[in-house]
């Protein structure tokens, strides 16, 4: 089942177009990404979802039907920077958060123990860090057991004891069952607790998946020789590399992350009466994979 579907998604305002025909879906027990820089439409397109904003056209489904408020009580939300009673401890509000939304009351020590705030429960809001305020954003996020979770940038402003607090418990809570939908332009969050993504670029999708095969990392094995243009001619056609390339110096071959082996490669060359002088295997990064593919609408 998917949790979340989009279908040909607009919004403007005005002349300026922050989402463009975004479709895709969010299967169920997934850890799905929204990832993009600020303003590329993820606050947008989250904000539509909840029926915060209107679409001006295409539509969306909520588990696999036409959304209504029953789904949307299905789905716990963290949008901002939390916003709790200082002066008030955590059960306190808590129980404020239960009432507002008329559910989740019997749920308040069961949440803040899947946080790990219970040894905290009733420390005022003013005394907690702010990886322990998120995290009790998080509990309230939980009250009535939903289904679904959206946050937006839930890292945002922490410092990196409450970051790898925050992502640990996005991983626990959907080893819990939970699916979680979140948007970040932080591409080292996204690769460290999602399971799928969609890059979002100035409102357009540039692509969505799995993110093992949208952010996949890739081999570069740098080549030299005395005769460039013929290393050059000669590598064109070397199997399994997935691009060639000439610059200044040296002859660049791509290869999926794993297969590339120095040793066929300078045998190869050998074999074909051309000696290297230079020979280096290196990785291309997550971050210039992400700065690839967002670059294309620039």
């Amino acid at each position: 089942m998917a949790i979340l579907t989009v279908e040909n998604l607009h919004k403007h305002y005005g002349p300026i177009q922050a989402l463009k025909d975004v479709s895709f879906s969010v299967p169920s027990g997934s850890v799905f990404g929204i990832l993009g820089p600020n303003g590329s439409g993820k606050t947008t397109l989250l904000g539509i979802i909840l029926d915060v904003l209107k679409a001006s056209s295409g539509s969306y489904k909520l588990f696999d039907e036409a959304p209504s408020h029953l789904h949307r009580q299905q789905i716990g939300t963290l949008l901002e920077t939390p916003n709790f009673y200082h002066y008030l401890n955590a059960v306190q509000n808590l129980r404020i958060a239960a009432a507002i939304k008329q559910r989740g009351k019997s749920d308040i020590n069961k949440v803040l123990e899947l946080v790990n705030l219970e040894q905290r429960k009733f420390s005022k809001f003013s005394t907690y860090s702010l990886g322990m305020k998120q995290r009790l954003a998080i509990a309230s996020s939980l009250l009535g057991d939903p289904e679904v979770l959206v946050f937006d940038e839930p890292t945002n402003g922490l410092d990196p004891v409450g970051i790898a607090e925050t992502r640990e418990l996005i991983k626990k809570l959907n080893k819990a069952g939970k699916t979680i939908i979140m948007a970040s332009h932080l591409l080292d969050e996204v690769e460290k607790v999602c399971s799928h993504v969609a890059i979002l670029q100035k409102g357009t999708l540039l692509t969505h998946g799995h993110v093992d095969e949208i952010l996949v990392t890739e081999d570069i094995v740098e080549a030299g020789a005395a005769d460039l243009p013929k290393l050059h001619s000669l590598l064109q056609g070397y199997a399994g590399a997935k691009k060639v390339q000439r610059s200044e110096q040296h002859v660049e071959l791509s290869f999926t992350q794993g297969t590339a082996t120095l040793e066929a490669l300078n045998q190869y060359c050998f074999n074909n009466g051309i000696t290297l002088n230079h020979l280096r295997l290196r990785k291309k990064s997550l971050e210039s994979k992400f700065i690839e593919l967002t670059q294309k609408l620039n």
